[in-house]
């Protein structure tokens, strides 16, 4: 049966699964007209050259990063993601989500200079979350970058973790509950692996705390 009229958002779809799954180097316009069914000729009637097709789907990132908005989180209560602080949360945990769903297009916006133009939807959102909380000027601006770096630096900590060799010793050998009578509950619980989730919303929750909290008066 013949397929249905292509449309170049469908190129494009299909473009960005090839290219997060195996990276820009793997896209080929031979590989994508397989993929969607259809000739090489009918790609390029869409997107123009490979060229032109990448810098669409940089654009498409783009666009993309720049719909971040708070969400209320599921299952919680009534007045759950209603305070500055917990949409601040909403948005660093999507923003994650978005930068570890999507390294190689983000490392392609990267490279074409497009970096700032594409986190800055997120960073609006959290300015108007931390205007909410009372914080104006310099003390809001530094607020927005400190929790910007808060998620970007993780997501690249946790790149780097998960591409490093295996490490020998491991933490499970390095941190042997009986080498440290002192604090044995905190031995086993570094042996373990990390639990980057928790992690992160530990780490942004007391960041958030910390940037929202007024400053103590002088004495």
């Amino acid at each position: 049966m013949a397929r249905s009229a292509l449309t170049r958002d469908e190129v494009l779809e299909t473009a960005a699964s090839l290219v997060k799954q195996h990276g820009p180097g793997a896209l080929t316009m031979r590989k994508l007209a397989a993929e969607l069914g259809t000739a090489v000729t009918s790609i390029y009637w869409h997107v123009g050259n490979r060229e032109s097709l990448l810098d669409a789907l940089v654009e498409r990132t783009v666009q993309q990063m720049g719909a971040i908005v708070p969400r209320t989180p599921s299952g919680g209560s009534s007045t759950a993601g209603r305070t500055p602080a917990e949409r601040i949360v909403s948005v660093a945990r999507i923003l994650r989500r978005e930068l570890r769903g999507r390294p190689h297009l983000i490392a392609m916006v990267h490279e074409r200079g497009l970096t700032e133009r594409m986190f800055l939807p997120a960073q609006q959102a959290l300015v108007h979350e931390v205007h909410a909380a009372g914080l104006r000027g310099t003390r809001a601006a530094d607020a927005v970058r400190a929790i910007q770096f808060q998620i970007v630096g993780f997501v690249l900590v946790e790149r780097n973790r998960e591409r490093s060799p295996a490490q020998s010793p491991a933490e499970s050998e390095l941190w042997d509950p009986a080498a440290a009578p002192d604090d044995p509950a905190l031995a086993r619980a570094l042996a373990r692996p990390a639990d980057a989730e928790r992690l992160f919303l530990l780490s942004v929750r007391a960041l958030v705390h910390a940037l929202l909290t007024p400053p103590a008066p002088p004495q």
